[in-house]
């Protein structure tokens, strides 16, 4: 394909002056994806990462036996198969302090704290078994975005953009919106970071209510100003470039250049959700409710990502860690999160996106069945918990995997992040196994060791 393509045409064309290195960029990327076209279902990914840990025993999996062991200790039968830990508590189970209740066609049951979220159970894909072994909230936020507790691997958003780039060149691939980042539960750089893929696959970290930063023009600069600067810029970093040619983070540099003009146009369009959107899809996120309006905008600007090309956003909520007073916690969070996501569920749905959009929402790893001290809380327990996925050729309505009569331990087909990560690309179409990049002289890929999709997650 050729990549010429002149300087004064593109100028007109773009309307702001970018170097034609971005146009030659951008006519010669090829894709790096494994399978065709006609196998991907899923265009795109909403990856809503629930920071801090919620409780699988009060969201997705009901055990009717914790109200029977209730102030007791963990029976011995269940005990013997808790990995040693030391934040697996065995002593004073607490029941939880939500009924469970059946929803939809397909009976899945969910927590009265979740009742927006119930509502579209015939759509979601329930995996009960989520496993891991590492209980700490840094380095599980690392294994839950990136399969590794020291998040040098590539987060499962820059294995996505590697496969297959975005489907809007004016925009970036990935993107990564932090909230509610309460208490310690920091976010983790790693989450959407590249690790050893090429640096321009990196997420772009977005603030919803400000935007992505210095992608206006600064006050009193002429677009014609803006050429000659581009055009200067392009000539000294292709002359700096020609002493570097193997200079990855120098590429990344002159890469986010060209984005960052490419941005000039259409970012601010992106944003402007509060004049283009209607009052109706506005209540449906609940923009306008003080507890839910900073995920709703989070999440409202998801959809306005993927329906615009944005290969994979994420949406990290913050805050979920309740180690006293869990009553507490996860009625505020699920306050925070509940109206939104269905909204976004809803919204894609009535759109007609859906079928093409990913949605998954998982934590690090889940919460123990017993009490934390005398706080009426829950410890850390990445030994059994749940996750859902929606969309993109996922089959509703069905629940897989399963843990003991407590909530603890995977009893039934155990997911680790790296199968999920797995399936993910699987559903976007990317066979995880075919897709490698060569780092010291090792082909790795998405799978790690182990990890392999999970087919019964996709319709027959």
């Amino acid at each position: 394909m050729s990549t010429k393509y002149p300087r004064r045409q593109f100028i007109q064309d773009s309307g702001i002056g970018l170097s034609s290195m971005a146009i030659a960029s951008l006519l010669s990327r090829q894709s790096m994806a494994t399978t065709s076209d006609e196998k991907a279902v899923a265009r795109s990914v909403i990856f809503l990462y629930m920071s801090g840990g919620p409780s699988q025993v009060d969201t997705f999996d009901p055990k009717p036996a914790l109200k029977k062991y209730a102030g007791q200790d963990v029976p011995e039968s269940i005990a013997r198969n808790v990995p040693p830990i030391k934040r697996s508590g065995l002593k004073n189970v607490m029941p939880s302090h939500w009924e469970f209740k059946q929803h939809g066609e397909s009976g899945i049951p969910v927590s009265a704290l979740l009742p927006h979220t119930a509502e579209h159970v015939d759509d979601l894909c329930v995996i009960r078994s989520v496993q891991h072994r590492n209980p700490v909230h840094g380095p599980g936020e690392c294994v839950c975005l990136t399969g590794v507790s020291n998040g040098e691997r590539p987060s499962i958003g820059a294995w996505s953009t590697y496969a297959l780039g975005s489907d809007n060149e004016n925009l970036p691939s990935f993107m990564a919106m932090n909230i509610h980042s309460d208490g310690m539960q920091y976010p983790q750089r790693a989450g959407w970071s590249t690790g050893f893929l090429p640096s321009k696959h990196q997420g772009i970290l977005i603030n919803p209510k400000t935007g992505i930063q210095h992608t206006q023009l600064p006050k009193g600069t002429i677009k014609e100003r803006r050429e000659k600067q581009l055009q200067l810029l392009e000539f000294l970093n292709e002359q700096h470039r020609k002493a570097k040619l193997n200079d990855d983070a120098l590429q990344a540099r002159i890469k986010s250049y060209e984005m960052t003009g490419r941005m000039q146009v259409a970012a601010p369009e992106l944003f402007e959700w509060e004049t283009s959107e209607t009052n109706a899809t506005k209540m449906l996120y609940g923009i306008a409710e003080e507890n839910t309006h900073d995920t709703a905008v989070a999440c409202l600007l998801g959809r306005r990502m993927v329906e615009r090309g944005v290969r994979f956003v994420q949406i990290r909520v913050g805050g979920w860690d309740a180690h006293g007073n869990i009553k507490s916690n996860h009625t505020r969070q699920a306050a925070r999160t509940d109206k939104p996501i269905a909204g976004l569920l809803t919204d894609l749905k009535q759109r007609g996106l859906l079928d093409s959009t990913l949605l998954v929402w998982a934590g690090e790893f889940g919460r123990t069945p017993t009490m934390e001290g005398k706080a009426n809380g829950r410890d850390h327990s990445p030994n059994g918990y749940s996750i859902w996925l929606a969309g993109g050729g996922v089959r509703g309505g069905q629940i897989i995997g399963q843990t003991d009569d407590l909530g603890y331990v995977v009893t039934e087909r155990p997911v680790s992040p790296f199968d999920y990560h797995a399936t993910i690309l699987a559903a976007l179409g990317v066979n995880p196994a075919e897709l490698s990049y060569n780092h010291l002289g090792r082909d790795e890929t998405p799978l790690f060791n182990d990890g392999a999709v999970i087919p019964e997650v996709f319709n027959s």
